[in-house]
């Protein structure tokens, strides 16, 4: 195309400087947000139908001069406000409902060329009011196949409803809907206040028995944890106990084994330690032995000799004693027979210096010059002692005052007196 320009330009015998002007008016650029369109040109189509025109999207392209006429259409996107009042429902219910669109001219085959046929030439207003009008009446279409109760509960069912209600009728005038959201529902009669009253009524109480049930299921579902978690800290609890005694019971077969080892060698050591003390043992055993028959038994037996010879000594001391006695008491009775009835006086006579000596022994040192008897009876019982005194002396031969003279003074003297025996 560009050659065919030149060698157009050529032809023409223009300039160098001519022809590069004409060239940058011939030269078009498309937009992203647009379709350019060269009207002259037949050409046909995938469907076989012929048009009178070229597109160039997203490029750039030179009009033919003379034979094409280039023209642009917006692609960008178009706003509709959508407002449709007393618009009856199903049931009778007239409503009013506003909305928002999104819509373009489509840009893809086959739609774009029912935007050329139709839209080519007019202002996006025109555009805009006939894409609204399209709209609104789809929308009313809409509207009368549903109760308010479905267009107000389910907003997005009915937008879906309404895309799918206009989008052949906008694809016949070339445009695409982009998106569509109902903003309000409102109805004079207040029939959807009434609605909502119900409905919020019954959420309330679908909200209270939800709420119950969900506080009831939440305290099941708790007391369920409390449970689980309970029998896990068991189980745990079972699984920690089960691993120490396990292991305690490892570490005491362990030290066991330890101990047992421990326990025999010293016991080893000590019976070692033992059976190489018994010869010692042995030997100070004999030591003991020499020694306690050195200090102990040898004395003893001598002392036992000793002993036993001193006793019969003293046994046979006691025996010739006895025998003396014997001896004695023997000739004493020989002597007693002897002496006929005065024995017994005689006995007695010789006994009196023992007597006298007991008695005097309780009497302080006195030195006695004379013994004078008191009579107190007129004289007759100081004789009779005087008369028995010198019986005494000339019986016996002992003076009883020189007796107890002697008795008083430091070294007694003997007081009796054998009498002579022819």
């Amino acid at each position: 195309m560009f050659e065919t320009i030149i060698a157009l330009a050529g032809i023409l015998g223009l300039g160098t400087g001519a022809g590069f002007f004409v060239i940058r008016n011939l030269y078009y650029i498309c937009q992203p947000n647009e379709v350019l369109i060269f009207a002259g040109s037949s050409r046909k189509l995938a469907d076989d139908r012929k048009v009178g025109y070229r597109l160039v999207k997203g490029g750039s392209s030179i009009r033919v001069p003379l034979l094409e006429r280039a023209l642009r259409m917006d692609l960008s996107n178009m706003i509709i406000d959508l407002r449709v009042s007393n618009a009856y429902s199903k049931g009778g219910i007239p409503l009013t409902v506003e909305g928002v669109a999104n819509i373009k001219i489509a840009g893809e085959e086959p739609a774009i060329h029912n935007a050329i046929e139709r839209l080519l030439g007019k202002t996006r207003d025109e555009i805009e009011q006939m894409a609204k009008e399209t709209l609104e009446g789809n929308l009313r279409g809409v509207l009368a196949s549903l109760t308010p109760e479905q267009i107000n509960e389910d907003k997005i069912a009915f937008a879906r409803s309404l895309l799918d209600e206009a989008e052949e009728d906008l694809e016949k005038l070339g445009l695409v809907l982009d998106t569509l959201q109902v903003q309000n529902i409102s109805d004079d009669v207040r029939y959807l206040d009434s609605i909502g009253r119900k409905q919020q009524a019954d959420m309330l109480r679908d909200a209270r028995i939800a709420e119950a049930k969900a506080r009831s299921e939440s305290t099941i579902q708790t007391a369920e944890n409390e449970k689980i978690t309970a029998l896990s800290r068991l189980d745990r609890d079972i699984k920690i106990a089960t691993a120490d005694a396990d292991r305690r019971v490892k570490d005491t077969l362990t030290k066991r084994e330890a101990v047992v080892a421990e326990a025999i060698a010293e016991i080893a050591s000590q019976l070692a330690r033992i059976q190489a003390e018994v010869p010692v043992q042995q030997e100070r055993i004999k030591q003991v032995e020499q020694q306690l028959q050195a200090d102990v038994i040898a004395p003893a037996e001598a002392q036992c000799k000793q002993a036993i010879a001193q006793a019969q000594g003293n046994a046979a001391k006691i025996i010739e004693d006895g025998r003396a006695r014997a001896d004695g008491t023997l000739r004493l009775a020989e002597s007693w027979r002897a002496a006929g009835p005065n024995a017994r006086d005689i006995y007695l006579l010789q006994r009196l210096e023992t007597l006298l000596k007991t008695l005097t022994d309780a009497v302080p040192d006195i030195s006695v010059q004379t013994v004078t008897v008191v009579d107190a009876n007129g004289g007759t019982t100081a004789t009779k002692l005087a008369a028995f005194i010198e019986q005494l002396r000339q019986t016996t031969g002992i003076d009883l005052s020189e007796t107890i003279q002697n008795l008083a003074g430091s070294q007694p003297k003997p007081i009796l007196r054998q009498p002579d025996q022819e």
